[in-house]
Parts: C-alpha cells; sequence; structure tokens
C-alpha cells in the first residue's frame, strides 16, 4: 500500500507542476505562450477550468501527502 501510494503522489506531484505552469499570469509562464486563451474582459471557460482542475488536485495531493504521514510514522 506504501508504495502504491508513494508512485500515486509522484504523478500527482508532477501532474500539480505542469497546471501550476499553465496558468497565464500576465503572460508569463506556459499560460503565456498561447495554451490558454486570453480572456476579453473576464475570466475565459478554460481558465476558470483549469483553476478548478487545479484545486481538485492540490487537494488530492494534500490527501494522499497526510495518508503518506500516517503511513510512515
Amino acid at each position: 500500500m506504501l508504495a502504491v501510494l508513494a508512485v500515486f503522489h509522484v504523478l500527482v506531484s508532477f501532474g500539480l507542476l505542469g497546471l501550476v505552469l499553465m496558468h497565464s499570469g500576465r503572460d508569463a509562464g506556459l499560460g503565456g505562450m498561447g495554451f490558454t486563451p486570453a480572456s476579453q474582459g473576464g475570466t475565459h471557460i478554460v481558465e476558470r477550468n483549469l483553476t478548478r482542475l487545479t484545486v481538485v488536485v492540490g487537494t488530492i495531493f494534500f490527501v494522499n501527502t497526510i495518508l503518506l504521514y500516517h503511513l510512515l510514522s
């Protein structure tokens, strides 16, 4: 069980890293290179969905971290 959660943790961490880098902040990061469309006057649907996905993956990362902590202690 520990090995499965550890491998899952690494995969989730890489996914979270990629999602954070895709966020556009004033044309910075990967989002400014054309991966997410620029919004006109508000938050675009793709940006909102990217934010929601990032929150979900971040929550999974947090819960998995707590589970790993309890298994290791």
